[in-house]
């Protein structure tokens, strides 16, 4: 009894192609499952950063400074600070006033 080749390749043909379905369902199967993983970690991360957003806007409130207060040193900083320029216009003043004995650049010794 002879067996024809085109039954070999049949009889080894097919468990092959069964193989490789298998194969390609289980990587299939796969993909689907880190894909839903990913999906998963990614809304978990806008989660936690929500979560972190409203924190931020928690402290922001609890130690946000009124604009009274902003105000006040604002026109505290600007009083001093024209002190500070009146000061230096009054030694301007003067410095110019005194004469300069022999400090000119003209001079020659």
């Amino acid at each position: 009894m002879q067996i024809e080749p085109t039954w070999w390749i049949t009889a080894v043909e097919a468990p092959i192609v069964g193989a490789l379905f298998w194969m390609i369902h289980g990587l299939r199967r796969d993909l689907h499952e880190r894909m839903e993983r990913a999906d998963q970690r990614e809304s978990e991360a806008v989660a936690r950063t929500r979560e972190d957003l409203a924190e931020f806007k928690l402290e922001v409130a609890r130690t946000y400074v009124p604009l009274s207060l902003i105000r006040e040193v604002d026109r505290r900083l600007s009083a001093q600070l024209l002190r500070i320029e009146e000061k230096l216009e009054a030694v301007n003043r003067a410095a110019a006033s005194r004469p300069r004995a022999g400090l000119g650049l003209g001079d020659e010794r």
